[in-house]
């Protein structure tokens, strides 16, 4: 199939199988080279898949796709950045946008995000999506829910159920990924906000900003959370110290919670989330400052601060991660799959245990920002490009076709 995303093209036929491109940075490709804390925390052994795949256009024409979650009859309901959500009828036909979503701000890291649908969807017809919107005091990202009016042309039953205040005046590092954990309750993901001035609060507990929080679907803090019991803190929050986390994904058969979260200039990560540890935002990290300083000088551990399953130097800028079944590829059974939007390709991670065995590059041709991955009903793994025309495809057998 062809693929034809915007103003950028690449193709891989039927008589010309992708078995995947790897070329994972050497030594010479570091500007800064910290001294990792275990083997294998980054620069794992190069990899390469042996099964031939495909990658099939399933939609185009998108402005900047954030968000993708599956009906359940199949077809998929899309966000589009600058504040649009779209439903994709199984042949690839975009349908026209929503009505009732509330007012976005679009710029920068902000607009229209993510997007999931509630575990009741069937019956409840709810869905949740998160957002950047302006507020007296700057901007702030939000997460509201909605009813799907029958008709699916309308939201219905609108409200905000939480907002990572205060408005400030960066349009950077929302983070804003969301995902429902097995009873019911709603993970979020925040960034710090980007400014120097504010980016300590990641190591606050009295702000949401560079956390993860878990919340129930009216925005409260969710029952069993690791600081409920303490005073003068934020009962929502679930681990702490992220610089802007833009994946998680629950591993399928340990259940842990793992999340990317993007370095400054490299020192991207891959972590294990556990309730109330500390990821150290901004007091250590394997990256440097923009202007090439070391941050915080140069510290990549402190005492209370858990170390990344992995990292890299020099940037992928990590966005949207999933673990593949294996369902349609078995040798990409329980490998974390991870969007990049720097450096234009889809990373797949071979794990034993906690620890990174391996690592391929694929698609780098492609030559696309990819913002998101997730299986799909399939087994199939789609991706979408965080393009001006962006478009949605998939990776699958031949015969799948």
């Amino acid at each position: 199939m062809v693929i034809s995303c915007g103003i950028l093209c690449a193709c891989h036929s039927a008589s010309e199988p992708d078995t995947g491109t790897t070329s994972v940075p050497t030594q010479e490709d570091f500007v800064h080279d910290p001294e990792p804390a275990f083997p294998l925390q980054t620069r794992a052994p190069e990899i390469k898949t042996s099964t031939p795949f495909y990658v099939d256009t399933v939609a185009s024409g998108l402005e900047r796709p954030w968000g993708l979650a599956f009906l359940p009859d199949g077809r998929m309901i899309v966000t589009e950045k600058p504040g649009r959500i779209r439903i994709i009828d199984r042949d690839g036909n975009v349908g026209d946008s929503i009505l009732g979503v509330p007012a976005v701000h679009f710029q920068q890291d902000g607009g229209l995000m993510d997007i999931i649908l509630t575990p009741d969807f069937p019956q409840s017809r709810e869905i949740i999506w998160s957002y950047s919107e302006k507020r007296d005091t700057g901007y702030v990202p939000s997460v509201a829910r909605g009813i799907l009016s029958k008709d699916e042309k309308n939201l219905e039953q609108v409200e905000v159920i939480y907002r990572a205040g205060p408005g400030i005046g960066s349009v950077m590092h929302y983070g804003t990924t969301l995902l429902f954990d097995d009873k019911g309750y709603l993970f979020v993901t925040f960034g710090e906000r980007f400014e120097e001035r504010i980016r300590g609060r990641a190591q606050s507990h009295h702000s949401a900003f560079g956390k993860i929080i878990r919340i129930d679907r009216n925005g409260a803090p969710a029952p069993g959370n690791p600081f409920t019991s303490q005073e003068d803190t934020l009962s929502e929050i679930w681990a702490t110290g992220f610089r802007d986390p833009q994946g998680i994904a629950f591993h399928p058969e340990t259940g842990e919670l793992w999340s990317s979260d993007h370095g400054p200039r490299g020192g991207d990560e891959i972590n294990i989330v556990n309730p109330g540890s500390n990821y150290g935002w901004p007091l250590v990290s394997y990256g440097t400052e923009y202007d090439k300083t070391l941050v915080n000088g140069g510290l990549t551990d402190l005492p209370g601060m858990t170390q990344p399953v992995y990292f890299w130097n020099p940037a992928v800028a990590p966005a949207h991660i999933e673990f593949c079944s294996g369902k349609m590829f078995p040798e990409w059974r329980n490998n974390l799959f991870v969007a990049c939007l720097r450096g234009t390709k889809l990373i797949r991670l071979e794990l034993n245990g906690h620890k990174v065995s391996g690592e391929e590059w694929l698609l780098e041709d492609w030559d696309q920002r990819i913002r998101g991955v997730r299986e799909g009903p399939d087994g199939s793994m789609y991706l979408w490009t965080d393009q001006g025309e962006g478009c949605i495809v998939r990776l699958v057998k031949e015969e799948e076709i």
